[in-house]
């Protein structure tokens, strides 16, 4: 039998809130009033929050060219092969058609595009994502160093 000692715990605290030094942010403004820039909201990208943001949007970034690539590669053929059958039927090198040397070609550019995706996340991915992981305490904080 599992211990659930999650009555035990206290609820995490917030920050006091002072209201003589805080001032409600309007984000809708009212009847005659100039609506607000986005100059004169509160900055939200700085600090580790921001490291996240830019690991997430390097790897989004490398999933989306590696999947365009791919799957580019894998609809030009589908085109070529709808559009243009007699394009496909020419014969090629080796007595073979090109629509048939398209098509086994796709295997050594989806191995193409792994490659290409690992070695992208060693050089541009794992940088940020070893940053990010160095900064947050449970994750060993500033103790951990690179190996």
């Amino acid at each position: 039998m599992s211990h659930d000692d999650s009555d035990a715990r206290s609820a995490r605290r917030l920050p006091e809130r002072r209201d003589d030094a805080t001032l409600p942010v309007r984000l809708v403004p009212a009847a005659g009033e100039q609506p607000l820039r986005h100059a004169a909201l509160p900055r939200a990208g700085t600090g580790h929050h921001r490291d996240l943001r830019v690991l997430r949007r390097a790897y989004r970034r490398q999933r989306r060219v590696t999947t365009a690539a791919v799957l580019g590669y894998f609809a030009l053929f589908l085109a070529l092969s709808a559009g243009a059958p007699a394009f496909m039927d020419r014969p090629a090198a080796g007595g073979l058609s090109v629509g048939l040397l398209l098509a086994l070609s796709q295997i050594p550019a989806t191995w193409l595009a792994v490659l290409l995706y690992e070695g992208t996340a060693r050089r541009y991915v794992d940088p940020l994502a070893r940053r990010v992981n160095r900064s947050v305490p449970w994750a060993g904080g500033e103790q951990e160093r690179e190996r």
